[in-house]
């Protein structure tokens, strides 16, 4: 029987990394670090990778990053971390520090788009042609995958910065450096703290604090389905996941939202469409392994 390919993953995330070994989907390893500064944090990713490299050479590297980040190969800043406010993270060039130390192919993607991509190959959205994954946490972030190929243009999908149309009376400001009220502004970990006052975990599920917050997702989910019509929404993330009355206070909302204009779109359809990852928490690494993967196909 042929080998499995084996794959070094890498998920960089903003607060801690993942490096990673696979056979296929099996993942044989991992290492975990803080992510510090760049030259120490893709220093350690190297050296671990590198020891498993040394024991069996990868037939592919899979990078799972957080954003924003370049991802156009025509571009001379293809690879690297475009204006973030991580400090010192700005311009760091994420795949070239892996392709200075292996010679094997090398793919990017976001880690939000990494994460669709194991969820359409493995998870809730396997079999489903157009799959969107939103993660809710430190920031907001989502990814789109359509028949199995991540969707990029002019750069990746900047989901969280969409802004929509706020709930009468909330004048909650929103904490986005850039856009103040967008959907990450308003949503994210750190903005249900700045709304509450505390913790998004110390605020019970019942609590009408949460009226805001749930039609402001509710409001994110009708603009995704109306623009990009996928026929699976997983909402995964610290926040997503670690809230499940906040999805389900905005899935309530969503066929007054959509007010009969999309055809059998009842709160059976929104709840068959929309739902928590099956990977949970593993969705991140598994989709640094899809992405290696993937430059193999």
């Amino acid at each position: 029987m042929d080998k499995l390919p084996h794959i070094g993953a890498v998920e960089l995330g903003g607060t801690k990394c993942i490096a990673m070994v696979s056979d296929g989907e099996k993942i044989l390893a991992e290492r975990r670090f803080e992510t510090r500064d760049p030259d120490d944090t893709l220093a350690k990713l190297a050296a671990a990778l590198n020891g498993w490299n040394e024991e069996r050479r990868f037939d592919a590297i899979g990078v799972a990053s957080f954003g924003p980040i370049c991802l156009d190969p025509a571009d001379a800043d293809y690879g690297h971390i475009l204006k973030t406010p991580k400090p010192g993270w700005t311009g760091a060039n994420v795949l070239g520090s892996l392709q200075r130390a292996f010679n094997c192919p090398i793919s990017i993607e976001t880690d939000v788009t990494a994460a669709a991509l194991a969820e359409y190959k493995w998870g809730a959205g396997k079999g489903a042609p157009n799959v969107v994954y939103i993660t809710i946490g430190t920031g907001l972030g989502g990814g789109i995958v359509i028949d199995g190929v991540p969707v990029r243009g002019r750069m990746h999908p900047e989901i969280g910065h969409i802004l929509t149309r706020r709930l009468p009376g909330d004048d909650f400001p929103g904490i986005c450096p850039f856009h103040g009220d967008c959907v990450e502004g308003l949503i994210s970990g750190p903005a249900l703290e700045a709304r509450f006052g505390a913790s998004a975990d110390q605020i019970g599920p019942n609590d009408i604090r949460w009226d805001a917050p749930a039609h402001d997702l509710a409001q994110l989910l009708t603009s995704l389905i109306l623009t990009v019509s996928p026929h699976k929404i997983l909402v995964g993330g610290g926040v997503g996941m670690g809230a499940p009355h906040l999805l389900q206070g905005a899935l309530k909302q969503l066929p007054e939202l959509i007010a009969g204009y999309l055809p059998n779109m009842d709160a059976a359809a929104v709840q068959d469409m929309i739902m928590h990852p099956k990977l949970g928490d593993q969705a991140g690494p598994m989709g640094a392994v899809a992405v290696g993967l993937q430059s193999l196909s």
